[in-house]
């Protein structure tokens, strides 16, 4: 097992910190770092010197509490986030002494299980993912086909059908049937210790209609008889769902564990769609030929990324099968988490409804292990593209992309982006971007042939077919 040790530049006061790195399998590392005891002993020490100043208790001025007491009443909180700067300070150096290509956050070691001691160095264990090494192959030429796609009014009849629906308003119902919303508590548990992963109150479920064949999902599961095991609800009804976990699900627990999911009905709505005369007044036409036209617009804006969407598959499964590269040996949660992500955005730039996205989620959580080596692949492929062809991304862009996710989801931009923000997702939208400007400058140079998107999906599937 390969080992480098790389220590810091010490100053006139203290020694380096002592740094291993080992392998720790493909594409991940393991760094070793020990830190001083006088650099820990420091930093104890100025922490409480400065708390000391601010601190305030009863009975005492600020500035004035006896050292001793604010050791006494402060001292675990105090370590405990002098062990957070001490770890992030020593990560950071080592990452930059030894030039690695970190990907995501380090995750493992044993820094849960170690706390730092005035007077005794501290060290501690991570593992870190890092870019393969690997070729490129070459980017110029690739055979690329552009399926030609014609709206037809039939689709904008369906589409403004849709757009019914989401603007639509609830009526409450007594009992389930197919196509309603039940709202409930839902609780997840699975695995030997039957270990809780979820338990969330107002939980939807959708009952499946007719073409689901059955199908359905409940809490990011896709459960094939869920039709079958939910039965018909009224408030206040329970069911008992039984299902086993997506092998590539984010919670490493719920992977392929025997899972058991209990749903509490608490009530029943159906979805009455919004009149033509509603919708027109919500877009701000005058009339329902206006509407159409307006619709047939943002259609054709779909069009055109579903289109450039299919000439980057194209260009990806190229990329994909001209490369050599050694995976990590299993999917870890930040990986599937990532994974889950980067196709969650993806589908809200194409502009799908809310509910398919969600179901695609489910899809992709049960994706084969093989599927997502490939995305993982992608991943690091793109990266290292992206940096041979100085692919940058501006805040312009980001709040460009974000306005035009925001316009196909009908809501604000602002809005859109606070979404963004709690759920971490801004840093995905920044990497989605460079990601299509990667895969835009290779199509740049790619040979393509346009074809009617008929033949385009034929040809695909028999393509598929083959795999």
């Amino acid at each position: 097992m390969a080992s480098t040790a790389a220590p810091t530049t010490p100053t006139t006061t203290e020694r380096p910190n002592v740094v291993k790195l080992e392998d720790a399998g493909p594409s991940c590392k393991k760094l070793s770092i020990e830190i001083p005891a006088e650099v820990v002993s420091e930093k104890i020490n100025d922490s409480l010197e400065t708390l000391a100043v601010e601190a305030q208790l009863p009975g005492f001025r600020r500035g004035h509490v006896p050292r001793w007491l604010v050791e006494k009443r402060f001292g675990p909180t105090l370590r405990k986030e002098a062990k957070t700067e001490l770890v992030a300070s020593a990560f950071n150096k080592a990452v930059e002494d030894l030039k690695l290509k970190i990907v995501g956050q380090p995750g493992g070691g044993n820094l849960e299980k170690v706390e730092i001691e005035d007077g005794k160095p501290f060290a501690f264990e991570l593992e870190v993912e890092v870019l393969p090494e690997f070729d490129l192959p070459k980017l110029e030429g690739i055979a690329v086909k552009k399926p030609i796609i014609e709206i037809t009014d039939e689709m904008v009849d369906e589409e403004i059908g849709k757009i019914a629906v989401n603007e639509g308003t609830l009526e409450t119902r007594e009992e389930s049937e197919p196509g309603d919303y039940v709202t409930g508590h839902a609780v997840m548990k699975g695995g030997k210790e039957g270990t809780e992963f979820y338990n969330l109150k107002g939980a939807v479920v959708q009952v499946p209609t007719k073409d689901k064949k059955g199908k359905g999902m409940i809490l990011g599961i896709m459960v094939d008889d869920f039709s079958k095991q939910l039965g018909t609800l009224k408030p206040g009804d329970a069911a008992t769902i039984s299902a086993k976990g997506p092998e590539n699900h984010e919670v490493e627990g719920v992977r392929n564990a025997d899972l058991t999911i209990t749903f509490t009905a608490e009530r029943v709505d159906r979805i009455i769609a919004a009149p033509k005369e509603n919708l027109i007044s919500a877009f701000g036409v005058g009339d329902e030929a206006q509407l159409k036209e307006l619709v047939k617009t943002r259609m054709q804006q779909r069009v055109q990324v579903q289109q450039q969407g299919a000439m980057h598959q194209q260009i990806a499964k190229h990329l994909i099968d001209g490369v050599k590269i050694e995976l990590p040996k299993r999917m870890t949660t930040q990986q599937a988490a990532r994974t889950l992500e980067r196709r969650r955005l993806e589908l809200m730039y194409r502009g799908v409804e809310a509910h398919k996205i969600e179901e695609h989620m489910a899809e992709l959580r049960k994706a084969s292990s093989e599927s997502a080596s490939r995305d993982l692949a992608l991943f690091f492929i793109l990266h290292k593209a992206s940096e041979e062809l100085k692919i940058s991304v501006s805040d312009a862009e980001i709040n460009s992309r974000i306005a035009q996710i925001a316009f196909q989801r009908n809501v604000r931009p602002e809005q859109l982006r606070q979404e963004l923000m709690r759920s971490n997702q801004v840093s995905g939208i920044y990497q989605q971007i460079r990601d299509h400007k990667t895969l835009d400058a290779i199509l740049a140079k790619a040979a393509v042939t346009e074809m009617p998107a008929d033949d385009y999906n034929k040809q695909a599937k028999e393509e598929m077919a083959k795999v």
